[in-house]
């Protein structure tokens, strides 16, 4: 079990170095790094490049971790009766690799939409849930954080309630605690900053100035 554990997160990992928001960012003549948060996922993509970009960089995220975790429960270890919980695994290795990718010095986003793969894949039942509960979130502070932060924080309740009832479902508790201890670390200075007063809100842009252009006016 242990091997096969590893296995998960060691080929989940790969997937999530595939860093959707920077290879965005490089389509369009601009380091996705160098704005806004800095942060490579959907949000600052959205602010500093626009709905058409935030929307491609949500969907790959979101794609790179439903796709390989589908892979794993139906597919590699169909019938098994750990099956769903090696699923979650490579979930929480695209999330790693989201988080933390290597080919960028282990600067990467926040892992958000890849999380929110992870539950879709886990159960689709909850994502009408997670769709009201992030749109309400967001519409009443006007924080994308908060949203993101509220979603993750229901993952491990409902695991909780629906899922009392499977095999290693303390396993599976403990590692949706692991997404939402994990999303909460990458918030950190979100967190203050919405303390502070300082958190951008939905709707706000980012002035970019595109690679090209640079190289054209320092020519």
């Amino acid at each position: 079990m242990i091997w096969r554990i590893v296995l998960c997160l060691l080929c989940g990992y790969g997937f999530g170095c595939i860093s959707t928001g920077y290879i965005v960012g490089k389509l369009n003549h601009v380091d996705i790094r160098n704005y806004g948060s800095g942060n490579i996922g959907t949000t600052n993509t959205l602010r500093t490049l626009g709905k058409k970009a935030g929307a491609i960089t949500y969907l790959g995220d979101v794609a790179k971790a439903m796709v390989p975790m589908l892979v794993a429960r139906l597919v590699i270890f169909k019938g098994e009766p750990y099956a769903e919980l090696l699923g979650l695994y490579v979930g929480l290795g695209v999330a790693i690799g989201h988080n933390f990718p290597f080919w960028l010095h282990f600067k990467g986003g926040k892992g958000i939409a890849v999380t929110s793969g992870v539950m879709a894949a886990h159960d689709p039942l909850a994502i009408p849930l997670y769709i009201v509960a992030f749109a309400i979130s967001v519409a009443v502070t006007k924080f994308v954080s908060v949203g993101s932060l509220v979603i993750v924080t229901i993952f491990p309740i409902w695991i909780a309630i629906m899922d009392h009832n499977e095999p290693y479902f303390v396993h599976t508790l403990v590692v949706s605690l692991v997404f939402m201890a994990l999303a909460y670390f990458r918030h950190k200075q979100n967190i203050l900053r919405i303390k502070n007063g300082t958190e951008n809100k939905i709707g706000q842009k980012v002035a970019v100035v595109k690679e090209d252009d640079g190289k054209k006016q320092g020519a």
